[in-house]
């Protein structure tokens, strides 16, 4: 299998947030150019034929269909060729080729680079040349490579509603909506085109992360996504989301205005700060499952496991509150919690649940006890117990598989994920490309339990509510609410400083899934 892109020239190892900022116009425009960025790679590939005596090499031909299969619960993507292309920066003319990958692509050791330049899979102008040739104004440069790509859960993209200019999904978790970082094919927008034909072209008119599930608009036109992203950034649109967290969360609607701050862009880390930017949200407790001693307690059968001593023991005797050194240890069972978000800074519910002193329970940065210390960020607007030196250094000490296993929660499933981490590398190796194979990614590298559960025009021209996710839903034995009301009443706390999204009251054309 194999294919061709534009930039960079090597596989990049993490995901990066870059496209979700970009606007329908720019997303356009950034298509057209890596289409002729392509074309002009193949003319330059052509040229060389004619004209070198060294070695032609075009770069691989695009993939269609993308080479999906389904096995164990997930989309998998059979490994296949690809050709990253740029061209020579400023910065690199008269430094050799392989001075250029040493220094700024270290995520692959020298000697890698060396060997694929004289086998011909590193290439300047479709010719395969020696690490030492000098770089030019002009040249491009190809890097193909076997491209291995983490899977993604089997679910599909929901269609909640569909018309002549948009689509609305219900977004899986654990599925990227661009291209990004490890993730091609296993995209929601590359998915979607793979079920739609080739030409489809998909313009996604809001943002979610990897790991939230939800509502997500996707619009066929540049004109259509525009309107849509211009209602959305006038703040005439409401968003709830769902979201489970650790502890009782407290009753009636609660009001978080503290700001934040992006206290590390490279990182995506942010935190409650006074300098930070303006933001605001509502809560609301939908539902309180207690753990199974406190519920049987009470009549109830089933019940929230209780936290093992397994999980007991990671808490830190000499941390933690006044009553007995290990917070967590309080906050038991979980909560289910509507969120009105009437702001929209990056990570802005999880900042301020975790502000609250209720993270989002399987968070994997804002429910680390390693990156926070005993007290999670709770109340620490300043950041006196937790200077941000501190905690960007502990984030960036920590590998992913580190960060999932910090998570501070009590559930089953952790102890299925030690045992999955322990055999994360297989000890095996592709017979193509000699890349380290890894096992199945765990759950919580899946999901989060946030949840886009319904947008609507403040006016009431239109509405649509995705179906609740089964972590929302009464655990087994318990009861519980299995429907979410309106949003009237989350509206209704901050009508007064917020009067642009209280629109009409009452006013609503629902689509259900």
């Amino acid at each position: 299998m194999s294919a061709t892109t534009t930039d960079p020239l090597v596989a990049p190892t993490a995901e990066t947030d870059r496209s979700k900022s970009l606007t329908a116009a720019q997303i356009a425009q950034e298509k057209e150019e890596s289409r002729r960025a392509a074309a002009q790679a193949r003319g330059i590939a052509s040229k060389a034929a004619r004209d070198s005596d060294g070695t032609t090499i075009a770069p691989v031909k695009s993939i269609w269909p993308p080479p999906y299969y389904f096995e164990d619960d997930l989309r998998r993507v059979r490994p296949y060729h690809w050709t990253y292309n740029t061209f020579c920066k400023e910065r690199w003319r008269g430094r050799s080729l392989i001075e250029i990958f040493e220094s700024e692509f270290r995520d692959r050791p020298a000697e890698y680079y060396r060997t694929s330049m004289e086998k011909g899979d590193i290439f300047v102008n479709g010719t395969k040349v020696g690490p030492d040739y000098i770089l030019r104004n002009g040249d491009l440069i190809s890097h193909t490579l076997h491209r291995h790509e983490p899977p993604v859960t089997s679910d599909p993209v929901g269609i909640i509603h569909e018309d002549d200019d948009m689509i609305v999904i219900n977004k899986p978790s654990g599925v990227p909506v661009h291209p990004a970082g490890r993730y091609k094919f296993n995209s929601v927008l590359e998915i979607m085109k793979a079920e739609r034909g080739q030409e489809f072209m998909p313009y996604p008119c809001n943002r979610l992360d990897r790991l939230t599930s939800g509502i997500m608009f996707v619009a066929k036109s540049v004109k259509a996504a525009e309107a849509l992203g211009n209602q959305i950034k006038s703040r005439t649109v409401r968003k709830e989301y769902m979201a489970r967290v650790v502890g009782e969360f407290p009753e009636g609607e609660i009001v978080c205005d503290q700001p934040i701050l992006s206290i590390s862009p490279k990182l995506g880390l942010n935190r409650v700060r006074a300098e930070g930017k303006a933001a605001r949200t509502v809560f609301k407790r939908l539902a309180y499952y207690p753990p199974r001693g406190d519920a049987e307690a009470n009549g109830q059968q089933g019940g929230v496991p209780e936290p093992t001593d397994k999980e007991l023991s990671r808490l830190p005797a000499e941390e933690g509150d006044e009553s007995n050194g290990k917070p967590w240890v309080n906050k038991r069972g979980y909560s289910i919690v509507r969120c009105l978000p009437v702001t929209g800074r990056t990570h802005q519910i999880r900042v301020h649940l975790q502000y609250l002193g209720h993270p989002i329970q399987n968070d994997p940065i804002y429910a680390n006890q390693r990156v926070w210390g005993f007290n999670l960020g709770r109340n620490d607007a300043d950041g006196t117990v937790s200077t941000d030196e501190d905690v960007i250094s502990r984030l960036s000490r920590m590998g992913k598989e580190e960060v999932a296993q910090a998570v501070v929660y009590h559930d089953e499933m952790l102890d299925k994920y030690e045992k999955k981490r322990a055999e994360k590398m297989t000890g095996e190796v592709c017979d193509v490309c000699a890349t380290p194979l890894y096992s199945d990614p765990g759950m919580h590298e899946l999901s989060l339990w946030l949840h886009s559960l319904r947008y609507e025009d403040a006016g009431g021209a239109w509405s649509y509510k995705s179906p609740l996710p089964k972590w929302a839903l009464p655990p087994e034995g318990m009861a519980g609410p299995t429907t979410v009301g309106g949003m009237d009443e989350l509206v209704e706390a901050v009508k007064d400083d917020n009067p642009e999204i209280h629109g009409i009251p009452g006013a609503e054309m629902e689509r259900n899934q």
